[in-house]
């Protein structure tokens, strides 16, 4: 286990990530407000790093959360092709930003000198990336990414050009989400109703759902006997370390979810937000119809990213 996760980070770290300049108001009076972006592109992802929150969408485009408003970061994605950016995730320290794409695009994005190095078609892949993590601090991570061929891409070594390997976990479906609790332990998701799970980065194996009866799009691995998936139909899923809990949030496919103990987000089509606590899921109002794709959770604020350059906060 990394003594520092990527959650400790942004909890630890969200007082001095730009936050304070953006007024807020009390906890319980909060609600979700629409923010302005210069972008209509669908955005895909959203974290936080040590400058602040970002979002990754369509053509390329990377934009952060001014003082005031929204920003374009890098606009063209890492190969400055406009390819469509699906995935993002952060390095423990908060000071790179990793996203990948289509045809093969993957970045590294350095948020203190708005420096961005190019890490495309590894091994001359050049299929479509649909997630990526990342753990250990900036310019020594280990770098997973999920590919829309079935295999998952790995580098032990910051994505340097002749470390990359990769591994089919599954059947070869897609794989749509992978997410790591330590430096190379990890879950991911496919197109074919599968989970699976690593303690070394490079070999995988299937832990579930058996009877499932959607495909999973977000995954959330906080431990071994910690993770939550989310899915078509409004399904969520956790895991304990003994058995596969199922809970239903409603009709909206889900994309992301963020859980930590009983508290969480997860969000889906139609402007689908759900908040869990001790009592269970319940849908939030939004000022949002548009498919939301992403949310991240710093303490400070929430984020949720969506269709047609969609921002909400909270």
């Amino acid at each position: 286990m990394r003594d520092t996760t990527r959650r400790t980070f942004l909890r630890s770290t969200a007082a001095v990530a730009g936050l304070a300049a953006v007024p807020t108001i009390g906890a319980a009076d909060r609600v979700w407000l629409s923010a302005e972006t210069p972008v209509d592109v669908t955005l895909h992802d959203v974290e936080t790093t040590a400058a602040g929150e970002y979002a990754v969408g369509g053509s390329g485009y990377v934009i952060e959360r001014g003082e005031d408003s929204w920003l374009i970061a890098a606009s063209g994605g890492p190969t400055g092709n406009g390819n469509n950016l699906y995935g993002s995730d952060v390095t423990d320290d908060g000071e790179r930003l990793w996203f990948v794409g289509s045809s093969g695009a993957i970045g590294e994005y350095d948020v203190s000198i708005r420096d961005l190095t190019d890490h495309s078609a590894p091994n001359d892949v050049t299929n479509n990336f649909n997630d990526v993590a990342v753990t250990g601090e900036a310019g020594d991570a280990n770098v997973y990414v999920a590919g829309d061929s079935g295999k998952i891409y790995y580098s032990f070594e910051n994505g340097e050009t002749g470390t990359w390997d990769s591994v089919t976990p599954g059947s070869g479906s897609n794989v749509n989400a992978i997410d790591f609790h330590g430096p190379r332990s990890g879950h991911a998701v496919d197109g074919n109703k599968t989970v699976f799970v690593t303690d070394d980065g490079s070999t995988w194996e299937e832990v579930g759902i058996a009877d499932a009866n959607y495909n999973f799009y977000g995954v959330d691995s906080d431990a071994p006997d910690d993770l939550t998936v989310v899915g078509g139909g409004g399904t969520v899923y956790h895991w304990n370390g003994s058995q596969w809990v199922r809970e239903d949030t409603g009709d909206a496919s889900l994309r992301d979810v963020e859980l930590a103990g009983e508290a969480g987000l997860t969000v889906g089509g139609g402007g689908a937000v759900y908040r869990r606590d001790a009592e269970g899921w319940t849908r939030e109002m939004t000022p949002s119809g548009s498919n939301l794709n992403a949310v991240v959770d710093a303490d400070g604020i929430e984020v949720v990213g969506g269709a047609g350059g969609t921002v909400l906060e909270r």
